[in-house]
């Protein structure tokens, strides 16, 4: 189980010894291919673990960061009130393979998404400054974070216009170049091209998602090219017909928030935190479903988001049922190993259905843009920054 920590470890370990260009920095399963902010924490878990030979401290380092994954998630969605209460017993016990992927894996999936769970508190507390800086730091331990780059610029323009995100979005890029600087001075390209590599191949053994598509269909570009077109789709769809829930033209968004029509009914908590984080774990689900491939260790993208996607929608008594049978399914499916024909269908039939309740049960229940009238601060607004 710690071939992956091993070769992070002999990843880092090149860079604790003066290697300096990101192309020479390798372990055991290739080359090293995060951004910079990876190599920095693991480096810090390099030395705490005695250069990486005490696993089982390791082990400890994350169980205590699974605990904090779930604080930071049930903060969230205690913030929403949308799911039951039973629910948080199948994100806490129900699933093996996120334990795995924890504590037994040691992988960097469930350490950027700690820092995007945090990120997105810090915009619940209208915090965004803080929120933006927090989550380019997630996105410097591992590329998937990007998934949630959409939702996030919609909300900085809705909530701040375009002048006003720009410098959300310059704080986003001073810490990348920061970050990678050590790295950008000495091999720039070498740097660019491994740590933000978005055209590098998968491979098929490892696929959770397409098992039922043969091998040349999977590795062909055009194929790739389709899932990004059905991405962007997808995207543009929800940011004009669930995201944005104003009846001006979605343009007004690059107004200045004071130069818009005021938003009725008045700006709420009941509104405004459910959309934060809706439009948001939409954008990664998206993401997720139109995935060039899904590996084992990227169910921690998503799977703490799902009981939200599920939930965000009216519930009769019922629909109850159905909403944990699809986490079930979608848990067996990531259970298969190898992956099958019929469990790769499956968890793509489970995503389907999300995706259909997601449009159609959030159709009746769009909120009103939520967007200041003026500048003048109401509680709500008092702590953005």
């Amino acid at each position: 189980t710690e071939i992956d920590w091993k070769a992070y470890m002999q990843e880092v370990e090149g860079f604790a010894n003066g290697t300096l260009d990101y192309t020479q920095l390798k372990g055991d399963t290739g080359p090293l291919v995060y951004p910079a902010g990876f190599v920095y924490i693991f480096l810090g878990l390099y030395y705490a673990t005695g250069h990486g030979s005490n696993i089982r401290l390791a082990q400890y380092l994350f169980a205590g960061l699974y605990l904090l994954n779930l604080l930071l998630v049930f903060r969230i969605y205690c913030r929403t009130n949308k799911v039951p209460p039973y629910v948080f017993f199948f994100m806490c016990c129900a699933s093996y393979r996120i334990h795995s992927i924890f504590v037994l894996r040691l992988f960097n999936d469930p350490v950027a998404m700690a820092i995007l769970f945090l990120a997105i508190n810090l915009f619940l507390e209208e915090r965004w400054s803080w929120g933006c800086l927090v989550f380019s730091l997630a996105v410097s331990v591992k590329m998937n974070i990007l998934l949630f780059a959409p939702g996030l610029l919609f909300l900085l323009l809705q909530r701040f216009g375009l002048l006003g995100c720009i410098p959300k979005l310059c704080i986003c890029a001073l810490l990348q170049v920061v970050l990678g600087l050590p790295f950008l001075l000495v091999n720039p390209l070498g740097y660019l091209t491994r740590s933000f590599d978005l055209g590098r191949q998968f491979l098929f053994k490892w696929t959770v998602n397409w098992r039922f598509l043969p091998e040349e269909v999977f590795q062909n570009r055009a194929f790739h090219a389709a899932l990004l077109l059905a991405h962007l789709a997808g995207l543009g769809l929800f940011a004009l017909h669930r995201w944005h829930s104003s009846k001006e033209n979605i343009l007004t968004l690059l107004k200045d928030p004071a130069e818009r029509k005021p938003s009725s009914p008045p700006l709420t908590v009941n509104n405004i935190l459910p959309q934060i984080v809706f439009t948001l774990f939409s954008s990664n689900f998206l993401g997720v479903c139109c995935s060039r491939s899904l590996h084992y260790q990227f169910y921690v993208w998503y799977f703490h988001t799902l009981p939200y996607l599920l939930w965000c929608t009216p519930t009769t008594k019922l629909a109850h049922m159905p909403k944990v049978l699809l986490l079930g399914v979608i848990e067996l499916c990531w259970n298969t190993y190898p992956s099958t024909v019929c469990s790769s269908l499956s968890l793509h039939i489970c995503h389907g259905l999300i995706l259909l309740q997601l449009w159609y049960g959030t159709a009746s229940m769009l909120v009103s843009d939520t967007t200041p009238p003026s500048r003048k601060p109401t509680a709500m607004f008092k702590k953005t920054q």
